[in-house]
This record gives structure tokens, sequence and C-alpha cells, in this order.
């Protein structure tokens, strides 16, 4: 058995950001599914916020509280700490706090923001059998998301990452926020340019493919294809 556990879904963009992390680094892990809108008893007893992912490091224990981890930041810092070959935050100071930065702005306003505005109201209606909201994902897009993309797109400047010159934890969580949104619905990324060349890129990483794989097909069950935002 593999000593990492992450308790989640697929359909998570943080769970898959910590499977990203794992899989860049070569590290073993196994992934354990758990309903967050109707856990067991025993992962809100390791999750005080219920919510997902919470991490189970096996090596320090088997169940209970002890060996685990809530919230996908302090998760990917922690296997960062572990297995350090493969690094994904930068060794220069300016560039490791860059890093930490881009990765909050999109856990919590890029992932808020188009969850709350784009994917919620198509998925999560299509999975309840209603009839998507379309009104609200394409307010969203056209009035809430904007501003965040220029800033992603501007924030990449002439470079390939967010921080530094390699791949870095800004550049996966950037991504998996930013594809959740693709499962609901079509991103047209003309006007950000930088931003739709880093997606690209980041697209084509099994890091990145593998999880999304899950996901998809999870989502294609209710959603068939992606709608048009325009």
């Amino acid at each position: 058995m593999a000593d990492l556990v992450v308790y989640g879904s697929p359909v998570s963009p943080f769970v898959r950001k910590v499977q990203a992390v794992c899989i860049e680094k070569g590290v073993e892990f196994e992934t354990d599914a758990v309903n967050v809108f109707d856990p067991p008893d025993w992962f809100r007893e390791i999750s005080p916020l219920k919510r997902i992912p919470v991490l189970r490091d096996r090596s320090i224990a088997e169940e209970g509280i002890p060996g685990t981890i809530a919230d996908s930041s302090a998760i990917c810092g922690y296997i960062e700490r572990k297995h350090p070959q493969v690094p994904l935050y930068p060794a220069d100071p300016f560039a490791y706090g860059h890093a930490l930065w881009i990765e909050e702005y999109a856990d919590s306003h890029l992932a808020a923001t188009g969850g709350l505005g784009i994917f919620r109201p198509i998925a999560f209606a299509a999975m309840q059998g209603k009839e998507p909201d379309l009104d609200t994902a394409r307010a969203c897009w056209a009035e809430k998301m904007p501003p965040i993309l220029a800033y992603l797109d501007g924030a990449l400047g002439d470079g390939e990452f967010y921080a530094g010159d390699a791949l870095s934890i800004a550049d996966i969580t950037v991504t998996t926020c930013l594809m959740q949104l693709s499962l609901a619905a079509r991103l047209p990324l003309d006007a950000y340019p930088a931003l739709a060349a880093h997606l690209k890129r980041m697209q084509a990483r099994d890091s990145i493919a593998v999880p999304y794989a899950k996901a998809e097909a999870f989502i294609r069950r209710s959603v068939p294809e992606p709608h048009d935002l325009a």
C-alpha cells in the first residue's frame, strides 16, 4: 500500500491539485472516494471544515486524526517537504512567495468565483436533474471573470511559468482551478493569450490530464458537453 492516501472526489480541483503534485514528483498515492455532501463520521473527524481533500500518511497512523492533514495547500506543502525531489516550490525567496500568492489567488478567488458562478449553476443543476442556469453562468463569465483572467494573464509576463523558470505549485493550482470550469463550459481565452498558451502547455502534462480525465468521465454523465458562455 502507498503511504499517502488522498480522501476526496476527482471532481474537486483541490483533490486534482494534490494528485498533480504527487504525479509530478513520482510519489505513489491512493485516492479514496468521499462524498463531501454526506461524509461518514470518520471523515468528519479528520476534516474539521468538512472539506476535501484530506491526506493520510499511513507511515504515521493508519486511522484516526494522527497522520492526517486537511486543506490542499497544507497537503502540498507537506508532500514537498517529505518528497523534495522534483521541487515544486521555488528556491528563490521572492519566487517562492510569489508562487504561494498565485496559489492562494487561484484557490480563493478563481476557484470560488468560477465555481459558484459557473460550475455549480451548470454541473450541480444537471446532476440534480435540473436545467442548467446558463444565465447565471454567462453573467459570471462576462462580469466577474474578466478581471481575474486578466490578472492571471498579466502575471505570466513573458515567461512560461508563474514563479521563476520552472513548474511550480502556482502553475498547477491555476490550471486545476481553471480546468474545473471547462468541465461545465467552453472557455474562450482569446483575450488572454499568455494564459491560453499556459493552459495548453499544462493540459499536455500527465499530472493534469490523467486526474482531469477521471473528473470529465464523471461529469459527462450529467453534462454531455460543455456549454457555450459567449
